[in-house]
């Protein structure tokens, strides 16, 4: 082979091998880091989008959990990962309030990962005791702005995703609603229930029994716009709260530095499994919306819930540990 034959071949093989890369992936087992307990939201949703991904994708999609410090220690642990697509990360709106709260993270979100899609959101409620003398958000808003500092809310702790959306909700709405943290969403639903609290932002599925049985009335809805799991709940937005849209939600992260062309095929993968009537349907009964995105779409959005969530903390005068 002479100069000119060598120089062609090793050119046409540096082009086509992150294209031959991405096509040969994944070429083993694919490991899905959640930080969380299994049997939480977290680890429900990586549950129902591996085996779809694993039938798709030919190989094994396996979770492992990884508990402890909020969900910091699996995000820590998918951080540290080698970027070669093999381990991936199901990431919660909480691990956002993470650089708002602490001041040394062993990770930078922004500058450690890789976003592929975002995948569900989950939309939450506004629920209050039925003894508070409010039949509406505007009528809730009405009354905390002539009672400042005398209505609570309560949620699953300090620096949890509620807090966070209680806290948008005294900006916005320009009230002051008093924090009263609990070690869990369903503690802090109960405690409304029994009238222990006045105001809790919680997930519909934790809300349903109870709004079923009467002990709590749901307000208003958390989201932008109506949401398909409860579409005669007005939002807090169309409530006389401009601008108000929070919820939680997941996506999936890889570590910094993945080839992009692994990138775009987990995107692509994603985004057409999520979207099928089947998994549309088994998302909505956890309560979830399927919400994909591209990458570069999911990105901004993690960008601009770290900055809100920061914003909010300074607001709210949280301490940061």
């Amino acid at each position: 082979m002479n100069t000119i034959s060598k120089t062609l071949a090793v050119t046409i093989t540096t082009l086509c091998s992150p294209l031959l890369h991405a096509q040969a992936y994944p070429a083993k087992p694919v490991k899905f880091m959640v930080g969380f307990a299994a049997g939480g939201a977290a680890d429900i949703t990586a549950r129902m989008l591996a085996p779809k991904l694993s039938e798709m994708l030919g190989q094994q999609f396996f979770i492992e959990n990884r508990g402890g410090s909020g969900g910091m220690l699996g995000t820590d642990a998918a951080a540290k990962s080698a970027p070669d697509g093999y381990t991936l990360l199901l990431m919660p709106a909480a691990d956002t309030v993470q650089p708002a709260v602490r001041r040394k993270l062993p990770y930078d979100l922004e500058r450690d990962f890789t976003p592929v899609s975002r995948v569900v959101y989950g939309p939450w409620f506004v629920v209050i005791h039925p003894s508070v003398p409010a039949r509406s958000a505007k009528e809730f808003v009405a009354l905390a702005r002539k009672n400042p500092g005398k209505l609570n809310y309560a949620t699953s702790g300090i620096g949890s995703s509620a807090h966070m959306a209680a806290e948008l909700f005294n900006s916005l709405a320009k009230v002051e609603v008093v924090h009263v943290p609990y070690k869990g969403i369903a503690e802090g639903v109960t405690a409304v229930a029994s009238g222990e609290v006045d105001m809790i932002f919680a997930s519909i599925p934790a809300s349903l029994p109870l709004l079923n049985a009467k002990r709590v009335r749901a307000l208003a809805v958390t989201t932008a716009q109506r949401t398909p799991l409860a579409p005669d709940m007005p939002t807090l937005h169309e409530s006389g709260v401009p601008g108000y849209d929070r919820s939680g939600w997941y996506g999936v992260m890889a570590p910094a530095n993945v080839p992009r062309e692994i990138i775009t095929r987990l995107n692509a993968a994603i985004v057409k499994i999520v979207n099928t009537p089947e998994m549309k349907a088994a998302f909505m009964k956890q309560g979830l919306d399927p919400a994909t995105s591209t990458p570069d779409e999911f990105g901004a959005f993690i960008r601009n819930e770290i900055a809100q969530n920061i914003k909010l903390v300074k607001a709210a005068g949280i301490k940061v540990e």
